[in-house]
């Protein structure tokens, strides 16, 4: 399963994404009708608050975060560790090697 998870914790972030949650998409890839999950924008306490609800993401045994790739590596590279320091931990997202024996 794959969603779009965008914390919005600074002014660029604010300038690229504005905090406005998207629901599903429907568009063409490669010729084919697709559907598109719904985009999670905003501050990482109410991304954690949406993301726990989201009864797709619950079930899954694993989520392909999408990140949006015109704004270059150093930014993508940002954008996902504070996935990784402000929305998984609140909602019990352990990474593996981080785990308790």
């Amino acid at each position: 399963m794959s969603r779009s998870v965008v914390p919005v914790v600074s002014d660029l972030d604010r300038q690229y994404f504005g905090g406005d949650s998207g629901e599903d998409q429907v568009g063409v890839l490669e010729g084919v009708r697709a559907r598109f999950g719904k985009s999670y924008v905003g501050e990482p306490d109410q991304l954690a608050e949406e993301l726990a609800k989201d009864a797709a993401v619950r079930e899954a045994d694993s989520l392909l975060i999408t990140v949006p790739n015109m704004l270059g590596v150093d930014y993508n590279a940002r954008l996902l560790q504070n996935v990784v320091e402000h929305v998984a931990p609140a909602i019990g997202w352990v990474h593996p090697d981080r785990r308790p024996a």
